[in-house]
């Protein structure tokens, strides 16, 4: 009995000390992005906007949404032209594939790569996660929203849908800003992360 009193505890720790860490990362991500929206030298506001903005709108912290991934490497990527907002068209590759579960239905995400990017220095190991889902057009932007991460030194990685940003095309249309490939479309409610601006 007073073993399993003892092991209960440690799990009830750890799982205090995961929200905790959760919650802090998030709001330190949160202020981080309200920062930069203020600063006239980072910032994708008009400088009419910048003057009255205090803060972007996010959908409550919610843990449901920090999902564990599988990430597989595509052997032999592809490169193409992403589809942007404007006439533009970077070039990307095809880097691999995130599978993971949410509300117990299992789910893929294409991960690319920007040709330009790998060659700039800082964002070698940078890997790009466009998605919609069905709160665009109401909630969050119509066009989608990011995610971003490193490439990561195993096959996991951990999906924070907490910190999905909206494209700069959201706040001002003087940026090009990729579309959503179809593969990335997500047939769910995706109730994480920043709002629509203006919301």
């Amino acid at each position: 009995m007073k073993k399993i009193i003892v092991f209960l505890s440690i799990v009830f720790i750890t799982s205090l000390s995961i929200a905790q860490n959760f919650k802090k990362d998030n709001r330190a991500y949160q202020k981080e992005q309200n920062e930069k929206f203020k600063d006239p030298k980072e910032s994708p506001l008009t400088d009419e906007d910048r003057q009255i903005f205090k803060s972007l709108e996010f959908f409550p912290l919610n843990e449901d949404f920090l999902v564990k991934a599988k990430l597989a490497v595509n052997p032999n990527p592809q490169l193409f032209k992403m589809p942007t907002s404007t006439d533009r068209l970077p070039v990307y590759s095809t880097y691999g594939e995130l599978s993971f579960e949410l509300n117990d239905e299992h789910y893929t995400l294409q991960v690319y790569q920007n040709q330009q990017l790998q060659t700039t220095a800082g964002y070698e190991d940078y890997l790009f996660v466009p998605f919609a889902d069905e709160t665009n057009g109401d909630e969050t932007y119509g066009g989608g929203r990011y995610l971003d991460f490193r490439m990561p030194k195993t096959d996991e990685v951990i999906i924070d849908f907490n910190q999905a940003y909206n494209p700069y095309c959201a706040y001002s249309d003087r940026y090009s800003c990729p579309k959503v490939p179809e593969a990335n479309i997500l047939p769910i409610r995706i109730e994480a992360g920043v709002l629509n601006w203006g919301h």
